[in-house]
């Protein structure tokens, strides 16, 4: 089904791959064949390929990240969007929680797009990405989101998510500098087999890559003979979900079918063929045999746990209780977590069934689904099915075809564009229930639940055609392979006067004359200091998990609407993971702002007391020059989100810095970075330091400013010197570093 090499290819004609044997040309040379080289050297702003400096065409954000984007281009001086810049509302799109907090939210989008020159798109008219799609995607184009789905590759476009501060830095006329990524070819052959939609191939490529970090900051580029035989919403629904791999973004090939989807969007002149050059070199390759491919599905609490469904319905003791055996790790032994009651007479009972957001609420899976359950009934039990489509044009198409209708009759529910349910949002379901989701993400809280409540329940990952199966069967779980269905062809019309009539377009004309729109929830980035000679540092919490998703870091779900106020959203930071770790970081928070406004840390015991054990062995240290904070240690955190409060919270808490081992995604680093807070690596094995120990980092702004490589550390013991270990800050350009010895990246532009 899925095979990894061992080594690069060079793929020739875009059909012949070959590994072995005399090389057509140079890797170098070859590397330049493919998509991904040719897109990135167009958008690149350096004088070479191997540092780059990329520029992108159009920017997109939603309600939970614009406004921390736009507050901090604002205090760095933003005066239009020099970009097409489009701020949807499809996050905190039910204005349910927190009174006036979300609605206030969007006003200050509205009124901000018309002062700056953007888009705004209104709440349940179209999913941030179904946007994108329909009205933002270009063949060659670039397109950078402050959602980690930002993925349009299969339309053209090389799409990235990113944490909102690498948004600011678009909108300040500034770059995106990475080093040029390695590419990965995703070679398809054969033609999915019946039943088998794209979130099977999606979940397949995801259980095979995601463990190893075969793709882990690359390129992931679709080719081969394959691809033809998929249809433009199946390879979206594909390279949506990219994402989980943890690659840093996707491209394929065009061809007439692709053309069709730009023709009938109304945009025939974003099309253009695309392919690699007739001699392309790639950095891996992942075959894929479409016809070998089977319904999937994405056990809790990961997208790459996965299992086919068949194989799952026939080894459910074993499969149930290795996942139970996961999910302590996951859940922390915090909360009694169970599938096998889910077992009644050999079969898996599922509770809930959602088709949802970017990954779901396609027009062709919702057709599917709709063929699966015509003249069937989900039936008068504990099972439910909501259905979103993924943008109102979709809903309009479904609602002509009588396919809408054939939904509700079987008992589904037809619910408008919103992302809640990939994010915890909505369609919660009962504790200790099971959901099966054809959505992004399945990790603990995004259905939801509140493991400190007590509360659990879960989610798996499916695809659509697969969960119509399961409903069909009045919640038994059945793979869509297994069901007689007869899946007719379904016209699509895009309805431009929906969006035409409702989403506000500036046209990139800005008016200065409007006042911002601002509720009381909206609240501005409060002052942060410059980095300081030295540091003092109270490890606060200490995470062993293999993999630390930025839910762990900053909760989803009904804390998203607080997300308009730093202050007010870090109250939730680590509060599944580490309950304590406000409190403790507050503690230290107190005594650094005592040292900045009083130049005193008096009545601050513990603090005194180690900033007394640093003098002793480092008389050259003061409070005029050493900071005090706080630092998080986890083994690989960032998982996941886009989001930078995952690092935001951590640094209006007084927190300056990470210690990890390894950094799951670019994007969780970056944001560490552009708040100012020291992205630090150590080795594995031995911790030299363990939770609540006190950490002296001395020269740390001279290491920074002389690009040092290893620096030195150490942990602090009351009854003996203190004990060196070696911190690592890993590669990081000079902008970076800047912004570290600055603060921040608000206060590396403020004076600019």
């Amino acid at each position: 089904m899925i095979q990894l090499s061992k080594t690069g290819a060079y793929l020739l004609d875009g059909t012949t791959l070959v590994y072995d044997g005399p090389a057509p040309c140079s890797k170098e040379e070859a590397a330049k064949g493919t998509m991904a080289y040719r897109i990135l050297e167009a958008h690149n702003q350096a004088d070479q390929m191997d540092k780059l400096r990329i520029r992108f065409d159009k920017l997109t954000s939603h309600d939970i990240t614009y406004v921390g984007i736009i507050q901090t281009a604002r205090a760095s001086g933003l005066e239009r969007f020099p970009m097409p810049y489009v701020l949807t509302n499809c996050h905190n799109s039910l204005c349910a929680v927190g009174g006036t907090i979300n609605e206030d939210d969007h006003m200050f989008g509205l009124t901000c797009a018309k002062k700056y020159g953007g888009i705004y798109v209104p709440p349940h008219q179209a999913v941030i990405h179904q946007f994108a799609r329909e009205m933002l995607a270009g063949v060659g184009k670039m397109i950078l989101g402050s959602d980690s789905h930002t993925r349009y590759g299969a339309l053209g476009t090389m799409a990235m998510g990113e944490g909102g501060p690498e948004l600011v830095k678009q909108l300040l006329n500034q770059t995106y500098d990475i080093n040029r990524p390695e590419v990965v070819a995703v070679y398809l052959k054969g033609e999915p087999s019946r039943g088998v939609g794209p979130q099977d191939v999606a979940l397949a490529i995801i259980g095979a890559v995601f463990g190893n970090g075969y793709v882990k900051n690359k390129v992931m580029e679709f080719v081969g003979p394959g691809v033809k035989n998929l249809s433009a919403d199946f390879r979206i629904g594909i390279d949506v979900m990219t994402t989980e791999t943890t690659c840093l973004s996707s491209i394929w090939c065009t061809d007439e079918k692709v053309k069709e989807w730009y023709e009938i969007h109304q945009r025939p002149e974003e099309y253009k063929e695309l392919a690699p050059e007739k001699v392309a070199y790639y950095d891996g390759v992942i075959e894929v045999d479409l016809a070998k491919v089977k319904p999937m599905i994405a056990m809790p609490f990961h997208p790459s746990n996965t299992y086919t469904i068949a194989d799952l319905k026939a080894n459910l003791k074993d499969i149930l209780h290795d996942v139970e055996e996961k999910a302590k790790v996951s859940l922390d032994n915090k909360v009694p977590f169970t599938l096998q009651d889910k077992v009644h007479n050999g079969q898996f009972q599922v509770d809930q069934g959602i088709i949802a957001g970017c990954a779901g609420g396609g027009f062709e899976n919702i057709c599917a689904a709709g063929d699966i359950l015509k003249e069937k009934f989900i039936g008068s039990d504990g099972f439910t099915l909501s259905v979103y489509p993924a943008s109102m044009p979709i809903y309009m198409e479904l609602v002509r075809n009588g396919v809408a209708a054939t939904l509700m009759e079987c008992g589904a529910v037809l619910k408008t564009a919103f992302c809640g349910p990939c994010f915890g949002a909505g369609d919660t379901p009962a504790n200790n229930a099971f959901s099966i989701r054809h959505s992004t993400r399945n990790f603990p809280n995004r259905e939801g639940s509140k493991l400190q409540n007590g509360q659990i329940s879960s989610v798996a990952l499916m695809d659509a055609r697969s969960i119509a199966a399961t409903a069909a069967n009045k919640g038994v779980l059945t793979g869509a392979d297994e069901v007689d269905a007869a899946f007719a062809t379904y016209a699509y019309h895009f309805d431009e006067k929906i969006y035409a009539n409702r989403v506000f377009d500036s046209k990139g004309v800005a008016d200065p004359s409007v006042e911002i729109q601002f509720g009381p929830n909206i609240k501005d980035w409060p002052k942060m200091e410059a980095l300081t000679d030295n540091l003092l540092l109270k490890v606060v919490s200490e995470i062993h998990d293999p993999v630390t998703t930025t839910d762990e870091l900053i909760p989803s779900g009904e804390t998203s609407s607080y997300r308009s106020n730093p202050l007010g959203l870090a109250e939730f930071a680590l509060s599944r993971k580490d309950p304590a770790y406000v409190g403790l970081a507050k503690e230290v928070q107190a005594a650094e702002k005592d040292r900045v406004a009083a130049g005193a840390i008096t009545g601050h015991e513990e603090v005194e007391k180690a900033f007394a054990l640093v003098q002793k062995s480092f008389p050259d240290a003061s409070l005029q020059n050493t900071g005090i904070g706080s630092t998080i240690f986890a083994v690989k955190p960032g998982d996941g989100s886009a989001r930078e409060q995952a690092a935001s919270c951590q640094k209006v808490l007084g927190g300056w810095a990470n210690i990890a081992n390894e950094y799951a995604t670019k994007r969780y680093r970056s944001n560490l970075i552009n708040w100012g807070m020291l992205p630090f690596l150590i080795p594995e094995g031995a911790l030299p330091f363990k939770r609540l120990d006190y950490l002296f980092v001395p020269g740390i702004r001279k290491a920074v400013e002389e690009k040092q490589d290893a620096i030195k550390a150490y942990t602090l013991e009351e009854n003996g010197t203190p004990v060196e270990f070696t911190l690592k800050l890993g590669e990081m350009t000079d902008e970076e570093r800047e912004i570290i010895l600055k603060g921040c990246l608000i206060n590396y532009n403020r004076p600019q």
